[in-house]
């Protein structure tokens, strides 16, 4: 590490980067939504008692595996767990009673204060798209993404009004050694955007890169004392951690970062094609997974994660914004909150191709499912294409035009005087008009959420301008916010520290492929 950057760690607490952020060139970016209006619940009392003891029922008396994790036995042994080899059987209540000192909400700091967020709560917070390795654009087709890609997708996200977070894989750039390119996301999202971002989960080692490079950026104490990082840890469903997740999360846990504890659900292929059973599965193995953060230090942020699609009988492949998904994201929904943890479920979900309408469908009753289910933290709020095979340049516009109504919807109806608007009903009477009245006129530029992308022009004037489709417009409009990127200021003694750091490490080892 440089010199500069060990004063950098020395100071803490992140003050030159706000500093730097003060002068930067920055672009508009909302609050994380704060839910005025109710969630959503599918399931009765008597079925949530009826799931709950039925998941207690499995951790006792069926198990779950952690596999090559002999660290992770001992501690489930010294915490009363029956360990038998790799499977750990946990007496009814151990589970729950281990996840009790997991905090109801915090915040994920960014490095720009402004751009904090709270996870937990009546919040929702939006990050993009995870882990496709293929992109898509109307030019160029589907093709594997690469580390140009990967910025694109950071410039996009920053300049997303409606996009709180930067997310972390949102495409696997594979022009790069599987090694080290965990390396060049992490300084493309700590120097291309100033909002929030994720944490390496695909080896242990790749979790500590992530931490030492947060301390460069915040510094080590901060780092120390706050969450800076939200990292995605899936469970292998059916009931399986592997190491390599769970040595992610041992780091980021002994280091006070959050992480996202998810079991990886298709209906019918890792877990039961019943509502209810996947429902009792997916509390089983997040109840194991976020009591075992808390076994590596108690009061480690985490966040209950529920990812779930159905499957086609017929092609086995997996479909998405389906009504059984629904019900399973809205019921985990409930048993999230009866925990008392802030909760990960939900995206731009879709099957499709292609931007087409299948995907709007789709992902329209993905996002608003989540919107309404109380969800917390939405990874692939937008860009989500093919199955989250492929990341869409012109979906990730769409997608995150959209984010912009559930912002709107979130608000609730306001009944404030200036909303009873009976002044206006007054004055225009029986059989007038309201665009000329005093209410509309004070009123109309905040009154309806507007789409900086959809068409709503006369027929004739968009048969002028080419006929241009949804996925032209935001075709066009990619090219424009890429055009339109500034870079946030970052302090150059910052900036030169991970640059040292990102060489050294790549220096350090041989590339690996794969």
């Amino acid at each position: 590490m440089s010199e500069a950057g060990s004063r950098r760690r020395a100071r803490g607490g992140g003050g030159a980067a706000r500093r730097a952020e003060r002068s930067a060139v920055s672009f508009e970016t909302a609050k994380y939504i704060e839910r005025n209006i109710p969630n959503f619940e599918v399931l009765t009392e008597e079925a949530l008692e009826i799931i709950e003891a039925n998941a207690e029922t499995i951790l006792e008396e069926v198990g779950v595996n952690f596999v090559n994790n002999p660290v992770a036995l001992d501690r489930w042994r010294d915490a009363g767990a029956d360990v038998d080899g790799e499977r750990v059987r946990i007496p009814r209540g151990l589970a729950r009673q281990l996840c009790s000192t997991a905090p109801k909400q915090f915040t994920q700091h960014a490095r720009n204060p402004q751009r904090n967020v709270v996870i937990g709560g009546k919040n929702l917070v939006l990050a993009p798209i995870y882990g496709p390795p293929f992109v898509h654009d109307a030019k160029k087709g589907r093709r594997y993404a690469t580390m140009e890609d990967f910025r694109n997708f950071v410039k996009l996200g920053y300049m997303s009004k409606w996009l709180h977070h930067s997310g972390g894989t949102v495409c696997e750039p594979t022009d790069i050694a599987v090694n080290k390119r965990h390396l060049d996301m992490l300084q493309a999202h700590m120097t291309l955007s100033d909002k929030p971002f994720m944490g390496s989960v695909t080896e242990p080692s790749r979790a500590q890169d992530s931490v030492e490079m947060c301390e460069i950026l915040f510094g080590k104490d901060f780092v120390q004392e706050n969450t800076v990082m939200t990292s995605l840890i899936n469970i292998n469903s059916p009931m399986t951690f592997d190491d390599v997740m769970m040595g992610a999360l041992e780091v980021y846990a002994q280091n006070n970062q959050a992480c996202i504890i998810s079991p990886f659900i298709v209906g019918g292929a890792m877990a039961p094609v019943s509502v209810a059973g996947t429902l009792t599965q997916v509390l089983a193995e997040t109840l194991a997974g976020i009591a075992y953060s808390q076994l590596i230090r108690k009061g480690a942020p985490v966040i209950m994660g529920a990812f779930v699609s159905s499957i086609d009988m017929n092609s086995g492949a997996p479909t998405f914004g389906t009504p059984e998904a629904s019900q399973v994201t809205y019921g985990v929904g409930q048993l999230a909150r009866r925990l008392g943890l802030p909760y990960r479920s939900a995206g731009s979900f879709c099957g499709s191709k292609l931007p087409d309408a299948q995907a709007a469908y789709e992902t329209a009753n993905s996002l608003n499912m989540g919107l309404l289910a109380g969800v917390n933290f939405m990874l692939h709020s937008c860009g989500w294409l093919e199955g989250g095979l492929a990341a869409s340049y012109e979906k990730f516009v769409m997608d995150a035009d959209q984010l912009g109504a559930l912002h709107k919807m979130a608000e609730g109806v306001a009944i404030d005087t200036n909303a009873q608007a009976m002044d206006a009903i007054r004055e225009v009477g029986p059989g007038g008009h309201y665009l000329g009245c005093a209410h509309t006129q004070a009123n109309f530029k905040t009154a309806f959420w507007r789409s900086e992308l959809l068409d709503y022009k006369p027929f004739e004037t968009w048969a002028d301008e080419g006929s241009r489709d949804t996925m032209a417009l935001a075709g066009e409009r990619v090219e424009k916010m890429l055009n339109d990127y500034q870079q946030p200021a970052l302090d150059p003694a910052i900036n030169e520290a991970l640059n040292s750091f990102v060489v050294k490490k790549k220096e350090s080892m041989p590339d690996v492929i794969g």
